[in-house]
């Protein structure tokens, strides 16, 4: 049976400062709708909010994988993009029927008594739309493509459908030529994401008959950025043996923070410029295991629930941290198997039971650093109260959390054990 590669990457440069809980985004579309005609408006509406749809079921996926993932590799950094593995799979699922559908969006999380097939298309279309807006303050691309071989018959109905609802592109490809091969998926790949994936296709297997690709480039700047001159050397304890220095940002601010005393972890929001804001949770130690085994979408939502404007001397490592993925094992451990077998029915691509898939990779790279906005927004002045900020330092294993304030989505998840560890 013919191979199927899924690759799934994400690129992603960070930075960081304060924010308010989730933003409510229900007006984003206002003036828009003000001028659309009464009988387009309601149907506008509905179609654009498709997305939040999916956002219960996608935040369960990032954190089952999360579990996954962090079961196989206890002591390392974990960062990877679940929404982008999430719309991979859900362009696959397009081309799957009977069983293989079905493992594959319960495997990413859908309760299918809940939700129908159609509306979880219609909700990535509409998440991938979102998500690609121009204008935005900071630079997010999600995208898609498909990379077929020569004169392998792909179904007229399945091309224009994911054109239509992933935005994918379909490319030619001679497999035969592994080197060539690699080098047309790879080049592309890199451009998408501004150079900063490479090399995400090795080893390619000549029978291969096609590769997916879905990428999420992510560029972000602070709100309130940190200042490079107060950038120090600092130390950092990866476990009871081991201690590292780091350089440590710094700032002092207004931040909104939460200690969870059931679970004895500090959490902290910051914000970048648009709607994404990141949350960093620091685990008291010995109590990292505690923090992820309540890593769910309901601890989350807590978090959020209990933040609290508060004076902070804030200290975070600044790093770059990189992971790439096979994720088949996880994804088999999460219930999606038959589409790894010769029981997979992907008779919606080719209208023939003659695709599995073999491998499915995911790259993806992050830097934190100080950078923020130019010039004015920069100079801000803070108002701080006379008592003395708390201190709050990220000098041992902490996890990091991306989200998408338009969406509600959930783009990244890491955890970074190691901060020199590339």
């Amino acid at each position: 049976m013919p191979t199927l590669y899924l690759c799934l990457l994400l690129a992603g440069l960070h930075t960081a400062a304060h924010c308010d809980h989730l933003p409510d985004h229900h007006n984003e579309h206002k003036d828009h709708e003000a001028t659309a005609p009464e009988e387009h408006r309601e149907k506008h509406i509905s179609e654009t909010m498709d997305y939040l749809k999916l956002v219960p079921s996608n935040d369960d996926f990032a954190f089952r994988l999360y579990n996954q993932i962090t079961k196989a590799a206890p002591k390392k950094n974990i960062f990877f993009s679940p929404v982008c593995i999430s719309t991979a799979f859900a362009m696959l699922a397009h081309g799957a029927k009977s069983a293989t559908l079905t493992q594959i969006l319960e495997g990413l999380s859908f309760n299918l008594t809940e939700l129908q097939e159609k509306e979880i298309h219609d909700g990535f279309h509409s998440l991938i739309h979102m998500l690609n807006q121009p204008g935005r303050e900071l630079q997010l691309d999600l995208g898609n493509a498909l990379f077929l071989k020569e004169k392998l018959k792909i179904l007229e109905k399945f091309l224009a459908d994911i054109k239509t609802l992933y935005e994918a592109e379909a490319f030619t490809v001679n497999f035969k030529n592994t080197a060539e091969a690699q080098k047309q998926i790879n080049d592309y790949v890199e451009k998408k994401t501004h150079g900063k994936i490479v090399e995400l296709v090795k080893n390619l297997d000549p029978e291969t008959a096609m590769i997916l690709v879905s990428y999420i480039f992510f560029k972000g700047k602070w709100e309130k950025p940190f200042n490079p001159e107060f950038t120090t050397e600092r130390d950092f304890f990866v476990d009871e043996d081991t201690t590292i220095k780091v350089p440590m940002m710094h700032r002092m601010g207004m931040f909104y923070l939460h200690f969870d005393e059931e679970l004895s972890c500090t959490v902290v929001q910051l914000h970048y410029n648009g709607s994404a804001m990141a949350y960093f949770i620091l685990p008291e130690k010995g109590k990292m295991k505690q923090v992820e085994d309540a890593l769910w979408k309901e601890t989350v939502t807590r978090w959020s629930n209990s933040l609290r404007r508060s004076s902070v001397n804030l200290y975070i490592p600044k790093f770059s941290v990189a992971g790439t993925y096979d994720l088949k094992s996880h994804l088999i451990n999460m219930g999606v198997i038959d589409v790894f077998s010769d029981k997979a029915d992907l008779s919606g691509i080719t209208g023939k039971q003659e695709l599995k898939v073999s491998r499915v990779v995911h790259k993806a790279v992050l830097n934190v650093d100080e950078r923020g906005t130019e010039a004015a927004a920069a100079t801000a002045i803070e108002i701080m109260p006379m008592s003395l900020p708390q201190v709050t330092e990220f000098n041992s294993p902490f996890l990091l959390l991306i989200f998408d304030g338009v969406t509600k989505s959930t783009l990244f998840v890491g955890k970074i054990y190691n901060p020199t560890e590339h």
